[in-house]
């Protein structure tokens, strides 16, 4: 049961789910890694997250409707089910609570921080791991803007795209990456920098010995934040690519900036935001094999050492059924 998580690379982790604004008085149903999941929120805004599947007959409860009581009611035969999964309610078959306890629904641990809604990817944890996650996006002050989009991917080859500058000045020559192209000669070399962090780890790079300002960081497991270098301001892109299935991945955009926070220039920079996303979808979808594969079955150089650190970490976490990976330091690749 929930065996998508583990197969995924996923289990046992915080990933959002889904933005705040997409739960509001209708059941959201959702799929995870393979995985049904539904959001509600309760009688008082909370949200909560069950396996969409009712645990009488196995349908979606997410076709069903949220109660009086706050809880969630089967489309079925009408069970209600709590936040934290407790069946409250079978009609025509009174019992005391007692009895009720074994036609729980499976619960997961939830929040909702920063405009999304975050999943822990273990049903019935009490005491989870801390979830981390970027403290700008809470900060006074602050302009975030969120969007989602699916894309037609596997999740690995989405988040190794988003952690690899040397495409910048290829696939975003029009946008972010028309410095790095501009700079660029025939015999250019670029010189990469990986530096383990609590989170991941934190990317920089060099082009013909001038160092960019410019940093990438990997927000384990499927997180990505570009840190874009404007002088006495704050910019930063992040990415989320969250796995539906094997073939396709939620793609989560979340930009935080200072300045231009007032319509409509705001919503013009939005919309270019969400252009250099777009610029990516095209290569990212056209991969072959369609998942990540081990790397020596691909021809990879020096400055693929940040998309290589992340492919370990996968396939490792992947062939340890979602345990933690032990020896997956990074290396130095050789030219």
């Amino acid at each position: 049961m929930l065996d998508g998580f583990a197969d995924e690379g996923i289990a046992n982790l915080w990933t959002p789910v889904a933005m705040s604004k997409e739960v509001g008085k209708a059941p959201l149903g959702l799929t995870l890694a393979s995985e049904r999941i539904v959001l509600f929120r309760d009688n008082e805004g909370r949200v909560s997250a069950l396996h969409d599947r009712c645990p009488h007959r196995g349908v979606k409860l997410s076709l069903g409707k949220v109660s009086k009581d706050g809880c969630l009611e089967c489309p079925f035969h009408g069970w209600r089910f709590a936040s934290g999964g407790s069946c409250t309610h079978i009609p025509l078959n009174p019992m005391p609570e007692e009895k009720r306890r074994r036609f729980s629904a499976t619960a997961f641990p939830v929040q909702e921080r920063g405009g999304l809604i975050w999943l822990y990817t273990h049903p019935g944890t009490d005491t989870p791991e801390e979830l981390s996650m970027p403290s700008v996006m809470e900060q006074p002050g602050i302009h975030v803007w969120h969007y989602a989009e699916t894309w037609n991917a596997h999740w690995t080859r989405a988040m190794e795209n988003m952690l690899d500058s040397p495409h910048l000045p290829f696939v975003h020559r029009r946008t972010i990456g028309g410095s790095l192209w501009r700079r660029m000669k025939p015999d250019s070399k670029m010189e990469m920098e990986v530096h383990p962090t609590p989170t991941g780890f934190r990317t920089s790079w060099s082009l013909d010995g001038g160092s960019s300002s410019a940093a990438l960081e990997w927000l384990r497991p499927n997180g990505m934040a570009l840190h874009i270098p404007i002088p006495n301001r704050i910019m930063r892109l992040h990415m989320w690519c969250v796995p539906v299935d094997a073939t396709h991945t939620r793609m989560m955009l979340v930009s935080t900036r200072d300045f231009l926070k007032l319509q409509p220039l705001a919503a013009v920079l939005d919309r270019y935001n969400k252009r250099i996303l777009r610029e990516d979808q095209a290569v990212v979808e056209s991969s072959d094999p369609v998942e990540a594969p081990p790397a020596s079955e691909e021809r990879s150089v020096a400055t693929d050492r940040a998309t290589l650190a992340f492919r370990r970490w996968y396939l490792e976490r992947k062939k340890h059924g979602g345990r933690e990976p032990l020896g997956t330091e990074l290396a130095p690749l050789a030219s």
